[in-house]
């Protein structure tokens, strides 16, 4: 591989855009230069000039970068990671998990989730988690403990606490107030 190839992919230089792909060998992706994903190892890259021969290799196409021309723009692609943490949000989620699942450096899908919908995706995670929350609170009789492990947030203390900072209330004075 020249040099000036690997320059551009370590610079994520756009202005070879078009000129040249790279694949990665250990994960089976290719790539655009200005692909903004963790730069390869050198050892395990391969230049390509076009993107059907790169497929022809049995390379997929970056899910990030989209070097097959079908980029998501950074709305629906927003949408898509709320809709995985609505679908998701008891699981053990962090910035680090949801940048490797959606293929984006944790930077990034930060600065671009907030940017779209004016919050973190942390916040975003907690109200997702508190609504549901709620929503247990006001439907099953199950123990408050119980509650907090079940919208994701498994240390008592720790879910009353998020609980009373964003709802104003505890979760057992939350539940009273409803069944009144």
């Amino acid at each position: 591989m020249q040099d000036r190839y690997w320059q551009a992919i370590v610079a994520n230089d756009a202005s070879y855009d078009g000129t040249f792909y790279y694949a990665v060998k250990t994960t089976g992706i290719f790539c655009r230069p200005s692909c903004k994903s963790r730069v390869p190892k050198r050892e395990n890259v391969r230049v390509f000039h076009d993107r059907q021969t790169a497929v022809e290799e049995h390379f997929r196409p970056c899910k990030r970068c989209r070097p097959d021309g079908l980029r998501l723009p950074d709305e629906e692609w927003i949408e898509l990671i709320a809709d995985h943490i609505k679908e998701s949000y008891a699981e053990p989620i962090t910035l680090s998990v949801l940048a490797e699942q959606f293929y984006a450096s944790v930077y990034h899908l930060q600065r671009t989730f907030k940017r779209v919908k004016g919050i973190t995706p942390l916040t975003y995670l907690q109200q997702q988690r508190i609504e549901a929350a709620k929503r247990l609170l006001i439907e099953t009789n199950s123990p408050v403990n119980v509650i907090g492990a079940q919208v994701g947030i498994a240390n008592a203390a720790h879910f009353a606490t998020v609980f009373q900072k964003k709802t104003g209330v505890t979760p057992s004075e939350f539940r009273q107030s409803s069944t009144i």
